[in-house]
């Protein structure tokens, strides 16, 4: 495994469990990608149906969040749900400890392609399908989004800024 680009394992897993769900994807192949902007590009998709998934640590546990990608987390949000102070980003070094992941190349998943509880941003729900790196910056997948939330099983809630903000 290249470690720049990338998590074979969890690209097979994700493969995997659309297959046991019969779910119809697209994957793309492509060069690495490091930016929401840049991803989007390639996959030829708009960067709104982008999946970007962010892994927090809240008080003393870590949880992934999605979010569009053409918007930002809005911290207070989530302080607020979680009823905390203590609120920050998985540094490098414990994404790749924790998942065997690099930083861009997190698919929006949890249990149990990854050991996180989901939550997705409520916007996301106008979307009719999601994209995002497939566990490699390599590799995207896209699909529809009624079929990703019926195999995420993410938990809903407002936590994204308004990209006008």
């Amino acid at each position: 495994m290249n470690t720049q680009l990338g998590n074979e394992t969890i690209l097979n897993a994700l493969c995997e469990l659309y297959r046991q769900h019969e779910i119809d994807f697209r994957q793309v192949t492509h060069q690495p990608t490091m930016t929401s902007e840049e991803s989007a590009l390639v996959r030829g998709e708009p960067l709104e149906i982008g999946g970007k998934a962010l892994l927090l640590k809240i008080a003393k546990q870590f949880h992934l969040f999605v979010l569009p990608a053409h918007r930002q987390i809005d911290s207070a949000k989530i302080k607020s749900r979680f009823e905390t102070k203590k609120l920050r980003f998985a540094t490098r070094e414990e994404l790749a400890e924790l998942t065997g992941l690099v930083p861009g190349s997190v698919p929006p998943f949890g249990e149990p392609i990854l050991p996180f509880q989901l939550f997705m941003d409520q916007s996301f729900q106008a979307n009719d399908r999601i994209a995002f790196n497939a566990g490699m910056l390599t590799v995207s997948h896209v699909l529809e989004l009624d079929n990703y939330v019926r195999v995420a099983n993410p938990q809903f809630f407002s936590f994204a800024k308004n990209p006008d903000d």
